[in-house]
């Protein structure tokens, strides 16, 4: 049926005010919540009541603020300051992203101790900070967070010079663990004595910590800083040499990653790896005994040729295609192994090369423990 013109009209003005409140919908406010002071002061309050020096009740802020974060900080500083304390150390109940319950609880606790005038030191800083670096942490740099100014202030014990601690607290050694600080400790004592540029001292770090993963007893004394920037390029060179194995591997045609033992880069031999122990009549060190072990991975074969000064890594092509396996012979005591001897294994068992450091021969005593751990795997010596 057909409509009238006053019905489209009607039917169109009714269309407009539908579009109209939906407009007015979209832009009106919505009724904002009161601020929720009893949540903040119960907040702050959590695990430390007994610490308070204020009445939570007698709390009465002139806050219009919702920011949770915020009516927090005002709570906590109501309850526990009688003194006022760095913002890094605010900045907990701020935000605790990233953090562990257990760092939250200390953090919270230095910050009550430090805004009651109370000692940090008897608090459980004692445990990383002498009296002398509490003091400098309480007073950092502007700008500083809680890791930067702890270890700002472990390098002003040692450094002289300002700028160099700043330094230091802004590098990559602020991210090091606190259960790790003796060693950090001696890196930062190192770089105030050999001061370097921030970026010099964060591609140092990442050496440092493969240094410790290999050797957790490894330590800075008596090194230099060109000897150290020296070794990290050869650490650099050795990781791109590990990469190149690895790609190599990679494009093997027929062997997919499927294909590999989660532990190792190449299956290499099934000769099983050897070890002997002399007797303690011929034994010349407490605890000594010889292994000879085969090198399966792209790291282990770079770290032997870095080690033994011979460019037994570019056999690598060798060993994945299984033409030939390669053989560590090391003699371990009680406080040190030692590498002896590398061996080419080929593909009929015999030893075709046998050479020590810098590609020297075998010595007669070391001939003696490589006979007998051919004759226990099989092996032709030439």
């Amino acid at each position: 049926m057909k409509r009238s013109t006053i019905q489209r009209r009607q039917d169109a003005e009714r269309e407009r005010i539908e579009l109209c409140d939906a407009a007015l919908r979209r832009v009106v406010r919505s009724v904002r919540s009161t601020p929720n002071f009893r949540k903040a002061i119960e907040e702050a309050e959590h695990g430390f009541s007994g610490e308070v020096v204020r009445d939570p009740q007698s709390w009465q802020p002139q806050m219009k603020t919702r920011d949770a974060a915020r009516l927090r900080v005002a709570a906590a500083r109501h309850l526990f300051s009688r003194y006022p304390v760095p913002a890094f150390l605010e900045r907990v109940w701020i935000d605790d992203t990233g953090l562990s319950a257990e760092e939250v609880r200390l953090r919270k606790q230095w910050y009550v101790t430090a805004a009651r005038g109370g000692s940090l030191y008897k608090a459980g800083a004692s445990a990383w900070l002498t009296r002398k670096e509490i003091h400098a942490f309480l007073n950092p740099s502007v700008g500083l967070g809680f890791d930067e100014a702890f270890w700002e202030a472990i390098a002003r014990s040692y450094a002289s010079d300002a700028a160099m601690a700043l330094r230091i607290a802004r590098s990559k050694i602020a991210r090091a663990s606190r259960g790790e600080t003796d060693f950090w400790r001696g890196v930062v004592r190192f770089f105030c004595a050999n001061p370097a540029p921030v970026e010099t001292i964060d591609d140092l770090c990442d050496y440092l910590v493969e240094c410790r993963r290999r050797d957790p007893h490894y330590n800075l004394e008596g090194r230099t800083l060109s000897a150290l920037i020296r070794r990290m390029h050869e650490w650099h060179h050795d990781i791109a040499a590990i990469e190149r194995i690895e790609a190599m591997r990679r494009r093997v045609p027929g062997r997919g990653a499927q294909t590999w033992a989660a532990d190792a880069a190449w299956s290499g031999s099934t000769l099983a790896d050897w070890e002997w122990v002399p007797s303690s009549k011929d034994a010349k060190a407490k605890g000594e005994r010889f292994v000879v072990r085969q090198l399966k991975q792209a790291e282990d074969l770079v770290m032997e040729s870095r080690a033994m000064r011979h460019c037994v890594s570019t056999y690598a092509a060798k060993c994945i295609a299984g033409a030939a396996s390669i053989w560590s012979l090391r003699r371990c005591t009680k406080d040190c192994i030692d590498r002896l001897l590398t061996i080419e294994v080929d593909r009929q068992d015999t030893a075709v090369q046998v050479r020590g450091l810098a590609n020297r021969l075998a010595h007669p005593d070391e001939r003696n423990v490589l006979e007998r751990w051919a004759k226990a795997r099989g092996i032709a010596l030439r």
